[in-house]
């Protein structure tokens, strides 16, 4: 049997295991891709480091192999696959829904009662080699460089949570000015945002959020008021619309308290354990609407951030900071602990 190299999560600790494996077969419904590149996100990094979010959604699935943003060729394809054919570069649509719950079938897959997520609750993309069901497989330009197809994932992350409701005209908050956050701040510009201000509490990521458009950082350090700094660039306003990209319960805290009554809050962070939040005053008495994002719509958001990627108003080679072999995955690692890169990608 022919193997692999893969990256595994085998114990209830921090760290990951590299060892061979088996390369799989592909069902009648799905496709074999061989990975060309994958990407590590903050969702790996929650998982490399077993925090608390990690212990409650992945406790039960080790040993397991993680990561799910992905691109690659597909070089096998079982005999019910539809769409996708031997040779297509794609990447992978990482909710697989169960197609027949109630929220499948009003449109809803995104957030299926039965989902699956690639790389958390089914084998993953960090190896050589994974399947996939046909109709999670997004079928890419061969145009665009493996090593940049696979953030399209986070990108999307970002369309969706930006466009969750109006921008054009807007004074938009984005905090946490990680590979998403970034993203996010590029696209409000894009979409005729009138005002982004970025909120981080690293430089070098301000820089970044600066670099791809917003027109106002705000350094989150020790000593700062946030909340001061934000207002006083809004003449007093507050921001219309507050997105949360950072899974910090001061971020969210910061951005509910500097959004306007009636302002939009779209949360997309990942919080690594439970918070108290000040429901009453800071948001039903001030008419927050408040939405929960959760990944990709299927498949809208996917055509969106293809159509934004072909206009070129979103630089996505620019966000790549560092390329490893997957054997140096744990440089990867790394560089994202010491917050010294965006995005990382590993090439088998």
């Amino acid at each position: 049997m022919e193997k692999m190299l893969s990256v595994w999560k085998t114990h209830p600790k921090e760290g990951l295991e590299l060892k061979d494996a088996p390369v799989p077969d592909p069902k009648d419904d799905e496709v074999l891709i061989q990975v060309k590149a994958t990407s590590i996100c903050g969702t790996d990094l929650h998982i490399y480091k077993w925090d608390e979010w990690a212990q409650k959604r992945i406790g039960k699935n080790i040993p397991y192999i993680f990561g799910h943003e992905v691109s690659g060729e597909v070089v096998k394809a079982g005999k019910s696959v539809k769409g996708v054919s031997v040779g297509d570069h794609v990447s992978a649509e990482t909710h697989i829904s169960c197609g027949y719950c109630y929220q499948c079938k009003t449109g809803n897959e995104h957030i299926c009662q039965n989902v699956k997520i690639l790389g958390v609750d089914t084998n993953g993309a960090f190896a050589e080699y994974l399947t996939l069901p046909y109709r999670n497989s997004w079928v890419n330009d061969k145009k665009i460089p493996h090593w940049v197809a696979t953030a399209q994932e986070p990108l999307g992350n970002a369309v969706h949570t930006v466009f969750d409701g109006e921008v054009a005209g807007k004074t938009i908050t984005v905090f946490g000015m990680g590979p998403i956050g970034v993203c996010a701040v590029a696209l409000c510009k894009a979409a005729g945002a009138e005002k982004v201000i970025a909120i981080d509490n690293h430089e070098g990521r301000l820089k970044f959020g600066k670099d791809f458009g917003a027109d106002v950082t705000v350094m989150a350090s020790d000593g700062v008021d946030v909340r001061k700094e934000i207002m006083d660039a809004t003449n007093g306003l507050g921001a219309d619309v507050f997105l949360e990209l950072a899974g910090a319960p001061k971020a969210f805290n910061d951005g509910i308290a500097t959004l306007r009554p009636g302002g939009r809050a779209s949360i997309l962070g990942v919080f690594p354990k439970p918070f108290e939040v000040d429901v009453t005053n800071d948001i039903v008495f001030r008419g927050i609407r408040l939405s929960g994002i959760n990944g990709r719509k299927m498949y809208d958001t996917w055509y969106k951030t293809q159509a934004f990627l072909r206009s070129g108003k979103i630089n996505l080679e620019k966000l790549v900071t560092h390329r490893f072999k997957l054997s140096e995955i744990e440089k990867g690692f790394d560089v994202l602990k010491r917050r010294e890169g965006m995005k990382v990608v590993l090439e088998p």
